[in-house]
C-alpha cells in the first residue's frame, strides 16, 4: 500500500502519512512485531481454548504450565540466553502473567486436574522429561486437599477420600487393573470415572462434577445480557446493587420455572431450552444449556423485574430514569 504511487498523494496529513510509510517499511518494525506475536500468542491460545461450552475445567492448570513455559521460551529465544539465565524483561511479564492467574485461580483447578486419569499415565508424563503426576506435585496437593477439606469438612469421611485418592493415584485394588491403566491415557476422564471409578464412590462423585465443568465466561454473558434488559438508557440512575440483585432474582426465576407443570405449555418456554438434554457423555451434551433471547413483551416479567422502582430511581413526571 505505502509503496503505491496513491499513496504520495495522500495529502490530508502528509507528515503522518511519511511517519506511517518509515515504520512500515522498517525490516526492525517487523521483526519486532513477530516477537511480540511469538510470546503472546501462547496467552492468547489458552484464553480461547478456556472460553468455550467444552469440559475444561481439568485441563486449565496444564494450560496454564505449557503456556509459561512458551512464553519463557520465546523470550529467551529472542534475548538469546539459556533458560536458566536471568532476563529482566521475562520477570517483568511473570510477574504479569502470575498476577493475573492468581485472581482467576481456585482449588478446583488443581482439584480437577488431580482427577484427570491421563496426567498419570506414562505416555503423558514421558511426553516431557520434567512433568510430574499430580500427587507428586507440592503446589497441586496443597490446593487439592483444601478442597478436599471444604467439599468434606467430617473427618471420617475426609479419611476415605483420602484413601480412594490414593488407590487411584497409586492405581491399587481395583484401579490398578489392566484396563483401567491402559485406559487412562485413551479415554476421556469422564468416560473413564464412569467406567473404572465405581470403588471410590466418593471420588467418582465428585470426578463427576468437575469433569464436566466449563471454564468460560458464558454465564457471565448471560447475565450481562439480561442486565442491560434492566439497566438501559431511560433507566440509568438504578444503583449498582439494585440491578444486581434483580439479575439474581430474574435467573432464580428462569431456573425455578423450569419446574413448574406450565414450563413446556406457558410463556415460560420460551425463557431457556435443551437446558435438561443429556443424551450421552459427547462434548456437546455435557453441561450443555442455552438460552433463547429474552422478550420485554412478556406483561408478567416487566411486572417482576421493573415495576418495583424505587421514588428515588424515577423522575418528577414519574418517567424512570
Amino acid at each position: 500500500m505505502v509503496v503505491s504511487n496513491k499513496w504520495d498523494d495522500y495529502k490530508e496529513d502528509s507528515e503522518r502519512a511519511y511517519a506511517v510509510k518509515k515504520k512500515i517499511l522498517d525490516e526492525m518494525f517487523w521483526e519486532d512485531l513477530e516477537y511480540a506475536l511469538s510470546f503472546t500468542l501462547p496467552i492468547y491460545s489458552v484464553i480461547r481454548a478456556a472460553d468455550t461450552d467444552r469440559p475444561s475445567l481439568h485441563l486449565v492448570y496444564e494450560w496454564w504450565e505449557s503456556m509459561i513455559q512458551d512464553v519463557k521460551k520465546a523470550i529467551f529465544k529472542k534475548e538469546r540466553k539459556q533458560l536458566d539465565e536471568d532476563s529482566v524483561f521475562w520477570n517483568a511479564v511473570h510477574s504479569i502473567l502470575t498476577s493475573r492467574w492468581s485472581k482467576s485461580n481456585t482449588p478446583l483447578h488443581c482439584m480437577a486436574h488431580s482427577l484427570n486419569p491421563r496426567y498419570y499415565s506414562s505416555e503423558w508424563l514421558e511426553e516431557e522429561g520434567n512433568r510430574k503426576s499430580p500427587h507428586q506435585d507440592l503446589e497441586i496437593t496443597r490446593e487439592r486437599k483444601k478442597c478436599i477439606m471444604k467439599y468434606f469438612p467430617n473427618q471420617d469421611e475426609r479419611r476415605e477420600v483420602n484413601v480412594e485418592y490414593s488407590n487411584f493415584s497409586l492405581c491399587l485394588e481395583d484401579f490398578g487393573s489392566v484396563d483401567a491403566i491402559h485406559d487412562r491415557f485413551i479415554l476421556e476422564p469422564l468416560r473413564w470415572w464412569a467406567v473404572h471409578g465405581s470403588s471410590a464412590p466418593k471420588l467418582q462423585a465428585l470426578a463427576f462434577k468437575l469433569l464436566g465443568q466449563p471454564s468460560s465466561s458464558s454465564c457471565c454473558e448471560r447475565n450481562w445480557s439480561t442486565y442491560k434488559f434492566i439497566h438501559s438508557a431511560v433507566r440509568n440512575k438504578i444503583v449498582p446493587q439494585r440491578a444486581e440483585d434483580l439479575v439474581f432474582v430474574h435467573t432464580n426465576l428462569r431456573l425455578l420455572s423450569r419446574k413448574s407443570a406450565a414450563y413446556k405449555e406457558g410463556p415460560y418456554h420460551m425463557w431457556d431450552f435443551g437446558g435438561d438434554k443429556f443424551d450421552s457423555l459427547d462434548e456437546i451434551n455435557i453441561g450443555r444449556l442455552e438460552f433463547k433471547d429474552l422478550s420485554l413483551d412478556e406483561p408478567e416479567l416487566e411486572a417482576v423485574v421493573f415495576d418495583g422502582a424505587d421514588e428515588n430511581e424515577t423522575g418528577d413526571d414519574g418517567i424512570d430514569m
